[in-house]
């Protein structure tokens, strides 16, 4: 049977390639180190847990409202007023299957065939895949790497045209780990008004941070900047939930009415039981992100100081998420290698560690590494790729 043209366009996942390829050779008995991981290597609290089995035993188990539990919607609202100082109603909240979600059924509802959409790159590898899907145009915008992977206003103003719908923004960033300051936002933010873009402001890794620079919400910074923004956000990087997929969408509220209406018609609700689990996910202090920010914090910095090391490799030091996104142009090229990807596919085969070409990222001179794992893990990593850049050498 002849499949649907909306899916022929798809690129497939180079992240999804390279941890199948890192599962099989860990069957076959090899000792290999994966740095691909785009979640927290914690388990979720006990007190989460907790709430999601004592939702089981008081029956929650069943249908909700497709668009979330009321009182999630409300702990989403405080969450806005307390950590964004956003304020929102109920009717301008969307929970939804995890974050991913949210973006793909925001995607679907405002894009009409041939609407273009700027995308950042670096970017995360589902963005482009989201717009093509719902028959929208992905126009990538490179963000210099001396300007930190962020574009700026007349970067902006150059790639709109009358068919530009909207623009992504994701700060802190995957891959890059970058974050826009509240100055380069309020001058992005002077154009989008100017030429009427929607902005889609991806902020899943608010709560990893580390430097003493803050986060900011481009909603936040005036009242019609709020009303021409949709924030997702979510639990999975927070609180290390990805496997709850508990996401959410904070925007105007006919966006929100039609992205409610669709996932009546696709996923009718986000599971019960993780809705209660995020509900104490919310009532809960700090002090889980805290402690998961520390420890990414120590690592970033072992990490940062090992690839910095390794000759052939240069890195700008990320401030969020818990990634680092270094340029191996002259490592690849030393190696005689013809592209990132078949370094990256040689290193995993020879050496057994995984990571991710920036290929899929839109950043072809480029890896990410993720530190969601051990400081022991990451300093066996940086030496095997040191080995095997040695090895190489030509």
């Amino acid at each position: 049977m002849e499949l649907a043209n909306r899916v022929k366009t798809l690129t497939p996942s180079s992240t999804l390639a390279i941890t199948a390829k890192a599962k099989e050779l860990k069957q076959q008995g090899h000792d290999v180190i994966a740095l691909g991981a785009g979640e927290p290597d914690f388990n979720t609290p006990e007190s989460i847990l907790q709430a999601a089995e004592e939702a089981m035993k008081q029956g929650m188990t069943k249908y909700t409202p497709s668009g979330g539990i009321v009182e999630l919607k409300e702990a989403i609202i405080a969450k806005f007023k307390a950590d964004n100082n956003l304020v929102y109603e109920k009717e301008q909240i969307i929970v939804t299957t995890g974050a991913k979600h949210a973006l793909y059924t925001l995607f679907q509802v405002i894009l009409n065939e041939g609407d273009e959409v700027i995308v950042p790159a670096p970017y995360w590898v589902s963005y482009p895949e989201q717009v093509k899907l719902a028959g929208g145009v992905p126009v990538f915008v490179p963000a210099k790497e001396e300007n930190a992977f962020k574009i700026t206003p007349e970067e902006l103003e150059l790639a709109i045209t009358d068919k530009t719908k909207a623009i992504i923004i994701n700060s802190p960033s995957n891959p890059t780990g970058m974050m826009y300051s509240k100055e380069e936002l309020e001058q992005l933010g002077e154009i989008c008004l100017k030429h009427n873009i929607l902005i889609v402001s991806d902020e899943i890794y608010e709560k990893l941070i580390y430097s003493e620079d803050p986060h900011v919400s481009i909603a936040q910074l005036s009242p019609v900047l709020k009303e021409q923004t949709v924030v997702v956000n979510g639990v999975s990087k927070s609180h290390s939930m990805t496997g709850w997929r508990i996401g959410y969408a904070a925007g105007p509220a006919n966006i929100i009415k039609a992205m409610t209406s669709l996932a009546s018609h696709s996923t009718s609700n986000p599971t019960s039981i993780a809705q209660y689990a995020t509900l104490a996910a919310y009532k809960m202090d700090g002090e889980f992100s805290e402690k998961m920010k520390h420890v990414f914090s120590e690592r970033l910095e072992k990490l940062y100081q090992l690839i910095t090391e390794i000759p052939g490799v240069t890195c700008i030091k990320p401030k969020g998420a818990f990634y680092l996104f270094p340029n191996v142009t002259e490592a690849v090229r030393a190696n005689g290698f013809k592209n990132v990807d078949d370094w990256a596919s040689a290193l995993l085969e020879e050496e057994k560690v995984a990571l991710i070409p920036g290929t899929g990222f839109g950043a072809p001179n480029n890896i990410r590494l993720s530190y969601a794992t051990s400081i022991e893990a990451l300093e066996e990593a940086a030496n095997r790729i040191k080995r095997f850049i040695k090895t190489h050498q030509s």
